[in-house]
């Protein structure tokens, strides 16, 4: 069993290998004067990313989930972004987690995983076809059927009903739009010291060397939240740069 384990991790370990070996030639190449200064600052971050999304490889479940993700367009989290999720929910030993966001369950997994054993994931969305595949998911990665609530609904219809200052971590991962109103309501619930994640924080960067156009109401709303996070001095905010952002605060 050894020996096969050691041969299943090969093929992943020699991508990262590569993905470090790239990073090294890039930055070499770049004091070395063969390429501008921003076209060697783009080539290592984006050989930067593909080490760290490369560096927790998913099992078949979970991979699974994702490909599920994808084929129904539910927007599934890269794996760098669920590791991320995985390891809040430990860090904090998270017992009651809500997702405002199910999607097909890729990153309801990684956060059971990072949960406790007796811990309980409610998750919530409004496409049921997408829950039922989320469903499928925790129960061929083993989790018993306790373990996952899942409430059909709007985040904004759902988050209102639950108890104040009663979870321990809310991941927000559905419409940008509605981020400004699903924060106040997330840091409601949260307990001192609880952790809110919002996704889809790229969409916070502001370029300057493009037309100057309005946002959309999904990058107006990431943008909206990510203000009023970051000017919040009961919060302690931190901005991940992994799959399409993570916004993370803790309640103090």
């Amino acid at each position: 069993m050894l020996f096969a384990d050691r041969n299943a991790t090969r093929p992943h370990l020699a991508r990262i290998a590569r993905t470090s070996d790239a990073v090294r030639d890039s930055l070499a190449t770049a004091r070395a004067g063969h390429t501008r200064p921003r076209e060697a600052i783009i080539s290592v971050q984006d050989d930067l990313s593909a080490f760290v999304e490369n560096y927790l490889p998913e099992d078949d479940v979970q991979a699974e989930a994702r490909a599920r993700g994808v084929r129904s367009d539910a927007a599934p989290l890269s794996a760098a972004s669920g590791a991320a999720l995985r390891f809040l929910a430990a860090a904090i030993g998270a017992r009651s987690v809500v997702e405002v966001g199910t999607g097909c369950g890729s990153s309801g997994l990684w956060i059971l995983r990072g949960m406790r054993p007796e811990g309980i994931l409610t998750t919530v969305d409004s496409a049921l076809e997408y829950q039922e595949l989320a469903r499928k998911a925790f129960l061929e990665a083993g989790f018993p059927s306790n373990r996952a609530r899942l409430i059909h609904g709007l985040g904004s219809e759902v988050l209102p009903r639950l108890t104040d200052s009663a979870y321990d971590m809310v991941f927000v991962d559905a419409d940008r739009a509605a981020y400004p109103s699903y924060l106040p309501e997330a840091l409601r619930i949260l307990r001192m010291g609880g952790v809110v994640v919002i996704n889809g924080a790229q969409g916070v960067s502001h370029r300057a060397d493009g037309p100057l156009v309005a946002p959309d109401p999904g990058t107006a709303g990431i943008r909206e939240v990510a203000r009023v996070i970051r000017d919040d001095e009961n919060l302690v905010p931190l901005l991940l740069p992994v799959g399409d952002g993570l916004l993370a605060a803790i309640k103090r």
